[in-house]
């Protein structure tokens, strides 16, 4: 199916004013208020002297300084006047699963790295179990364990169901799996590359008495077979929102709201506006307004948190919506690279 829309594009001179409207608007997220140079994870580094940015390689809750806000406006000027030529946009926006089969076809599960940062970020995945082990103590369990009945007739009822959407090659799938040897949990891993599906599949730590991978579309206009409506406890949408195109987005709110149970919550993590990945995008990149086109072929949309609490909000209650803002840094030749990720929970209400 292709989609269409038409944007009025702001003002090349407005990227420093969007950029300051987020910035002012938004909780920053804060872990820890431990020391600075300790060499602490994520969360625990604050630089407080410019004259100290190059002891570390990255930082945490950093503002873009000057140069950077300067470069930002360029790039996005620069974007803006150069954008994919209008007869190649159509295919893009055109059976976009495609692209992503091709990627995985590439690259199966050897591009991008397990997640085993989600704990911290999202404690929403283990505070409902005191089961939570090693990947080494798991097997040790389940080998223990053989002779019990499949975790599948352990009562459905008292299953934990966790749904991630967008579940690529299993890479927040697998290591939560690992983590948490609970007979409750179950996960669904959903994904609308068929190819990733796949991938999954044939990982050897794959087991459908404990998980169930399939394809399905975020923003189909039906729901999938394997999941019964309003029956997922967590939903987790980790860098898959940005894949669709706008004009999907209220459909995949409703789907989401669908899915999960009362009380439920959607655990989103996603790029947010001027991110690095977005200011490195060189001409012919633009498909739409803030909507990207990845030398691959694939969609890559850098959220606002005011974008997300519109669309979102209509059927949730916000809990979190914030940005992560981390300074990464190149000691050698001192070059400062600023990221930039939404994070935000989401809750069905009850």
């Amino acid at each position: 199916m292709s989609e269409k829309r038409q944007s009025q594009e702001p003002p090349a001179d407005a990227a420093k004013h969007q950029q300051k409207k987020q910035a002012s608007s938004v909780v920053e997220i804060k872990q820890d208020s431990k020391s600075s140079n300790d060499g602490g994870k994520f969360g625990t580094r604050t630089l407080s002297s410019g004259r100290d940015v190059f002891e570390h390689n990255a930082w945490d809750n950093v503002e873009p300084d000057s140069d950077h806000e300067e470069y930002a406006s360029g790039q996005i000027k620069m974007h803006r006047e150069h954008p994919v030529p209008e007869e190649e946009r159509e295919k893009y926006n055109t059976n976009p699963e495609q692209f992503w089969n091709d990627f995985y076809q590439n690259n199966t599960n050897k591009f991008f790295k397990d997640r085993h940062w989600l704990g911290l970020e999202f404690p929403e995945l283990f505070k409902w179990t005191d089961k939570r082990v090693s990947a080494q103590e798991g097997e040790q369990a389940e080998n223990a364990d053989d002779q019990q009945p499949a975790r599948e007739d352990s009562g459905d009822a008292e299953k934990f169901r966790i749904m991630e959407v967008g579940c690529g090659a299993g890479n927040a799938v697998f290591p939560l799996l690992a983590d948490v040897y609970d007979p409750r949990l179950f996960v669904y891993a959903c994904d609308y590359s068929s190819t990733a599906v796949s991938v999954v599949k044939a990982n050897e730590a794959y087991n459908e008495s404990r998980c169930k991978s399939f394809v399905w579309d975020l923003a189909s206009s039906s729901l999938p077979a394997d999941v019964t409506p309003g029956s997922v406890d967590v939903m987790l949408m980790i860098f898959v929102f940005s894949a669709l195109h706008p004009s999907q987005w209220q459909q995949a709110v409703d789907n989401a709201y669908q899915l999960l149970r009362p009380g439920g919550v959607l655990l989103f993590r996603d790029y947010g506006r001027h991110d690095l990945a977005q200011l490195r995008f060189k001409k012919s990149r633009l498909l739409e307004d803030n909507l990207y086109i990845r030398g691959d072929g694939t969609r890559v949309y850098f959220f606002t948190n005011e974008e997300l609490a519109e669309v979102f909000g209509r059927r949730f209650v916000v809990e979190q919506n914030a940005v992560d803002r981390r300074l990464i840094v190149n000691r050698k030749r001192e070059l400062k690279m600023y990221r930039v990720w939404m994070q935000c929970k989401f809750r069905k209400p009850e």
